[in-house]
């Protein structure tokens, strides 16, 4: 591996330099929030949305990705907020040819082009910490190589010191979440997204945990190609999400299949979420099959918290309170009274209400296709009423999947039946071989058991 540039490391310099950048975006929009307080004017202003997107997007950073989770998460952030930095997650601007080839000669060496038979000039896609291109390989194989952008060490350290200040606008605007633990999972997610080798080891983990599901593929990566920030691995052909919306049911169901499967199987079975699942992390394939392609967001649970998932489902069910508010309290919640737990059983309500139903249904009846955003506003005026609540950190991630894949099977129509997937995955569930089967895997892999 090449000696990494003074231009990658997390330097005091480039720090100062980032924090210039984003102090202008985020005071910018404390501004904005003062001047909307002092005269009244909507901070839910199209143009000034669009503005921070475009501001955002220009930094190619983390605060970007931050812009990318909250979008996904129901009425976290004004509507209009929400419909420009949704645009975040496929059109980010890519760097030019000449950017590239510094950056690659950094990772691979000076002769990095001799290592491959062809190398695309444009980026096939870019984002918020990296760009993918397409290459072929001296074997003849094709690969996705992803190249992070320079000096987002710096970037990190900068962007979540700012976003400290992002959260403290926000809880001035509204109190009903306190977005406290959610910085913390943010801050701890971002810094893991930056290290290539680990996305790789998650990689090799997931193909192994979905080997046995026909309907699921993931790359393999290219070690002899790839570093700490450059992530060569196999390309996988397929079309976006958005591209096969209309095609039959029956296909649209297979999709829908496949994407709960390859979510739920290894989180049920194995404790492990993939907490990002925008539109630009999976494709479609012509059979209905979907490939995975991004790895960098990955949580682990202990087993007791998946065991919360499955009690809070059955406390709904069977009109256990006592139940829910064990659920909640293993979760992490603190000092949740009735009211507050009444509230959240609402939200609960909505995402678990498609399992508890044994019949083919479409998960969203109503409401088009921004999932949740009803009864979200309902939940977050309910919570500021009655003092607001803090989300422990491990419920983040794990909301905003099950949200993002709500989108994803609203996006659909599917019409499946919920219930028996989900009774699937976890009729016959036990914490201690769920501990058990952690054990046994994800070492292999490097991946750190739950603390």
């Amino acid at each position: 591996m090449a000696e990494r540039t003074r231009s990658e490391r997390n330097t005091l310099t480039g720090r100062v330099k980032r924090y210039a950048k984003v102090g202008a975006a985020v005071g910018g929009l404390a501004t904005r929030f003062a001047g909307s307080q002092i005269l009244g004017v909507p901070w839910t202003d199209t143009k000034r949305a669009s503005e921070l997107k475009q501001a955002l997007g220009g930094l190619k950073g983390p605060l970007m990705k931050v812009a990318q989770m909250t979008a996904t998460i129901p009425d976290m952030l004004p509507t209009e907020y929400v419909q420009e930095l949704g645009q975040l997650q496929t059109n980010a601007p890519s760097m030019g040819w000449p950017f590239v080839k510094r950056r690659m000669a950094a990772e691979l060496g000076p002769k990095w082009q001799e290592k491959f038979a062809s190398f695309e000039h444009t980026a096939a896609a870019a984002a918020s910490l990296g760009q993918v291109h397409r290459a072929t390989g001296r074997d003849g194989r094709t690969f996705a190589c992803k190249l992070q952008y320079p000096d987002m060490g710096s970037a990190v350290e900068a962007d979540l010191q700012q976003l400290k200040l992002v959260f403290a606008i926000y809880k001035r605007y509204d109190r009903a979440i306190d977005p406290s633990e959610i910085h913390a999972e943010l801050l701890d997610r971002l810094r893991e997204e930056l290290d290539y080798e680990r996305e790789a080891r998650h990689m090799a983990a997931y193909e192994s945990l979905l080997k046995k599901e026909s309907g699921v593929h993931v790359p393999d990566a290219v070690a002899p190609l790839s570093t700490k920030r450059l992530l060569t691995m196999t390309w996988l052909e397929g079309e976006r999400l958005m591209r096969v919306v209309d095609r039959p049911l029956a296909f649209r169901n297979k999709v829908a299949y496949n994407m709960f499967r390859a979510w739920y199987v290894p989180f049920y079975g194995y404790g492990v979420i993939h907490g990002d699942p925008h539109l630009g992390n999976y494709t479609v394939r012509d059979d209905g099959s979907i490939n995975l392609l991004d790895f960098g967001c990955i949580r682990v649970f202990k087993p007791s918290f998946i065991r919360a998932v499955i009690d809070l489902y059955r406390a709904l069910r069977d009109g256990d309170e006592e139940l829910a508010v064990h659920a909640y309290e293993t979760w992490g919640f603190e000092n949740i009274g009735r009211e507050t737990i009444g509230i959240l059983n609402q939200w609960a309500m909505f995402l678990y209400g498609p399992l508890l139903k044994d019949r083919a249904q479409e998960i969203q009846e109503t409401g088009g296709t921004a999932y949740g955003a009803t009864v979200a506003a309902k939940v977050h005026g309910a919570l500021r009423k009655a003092g607001g609540v803090r989300p422990p950190r491990e419920f983040v991630l794990m909301d905003r999947a099950a949200i993002g894949l709500g989108s994803v099977f609203t996006h659909l129509r599917a019409k499946v039946n919920w219930h028996r997937l989900f009774h699937d995955l976890i009729d016959g569930f036990e914490e201690g071989a769920l501990a058990r089967r952690q054990k046994r895997v994800l070492p292999r892999f490097r991946i750190p058991l739950p603390g």
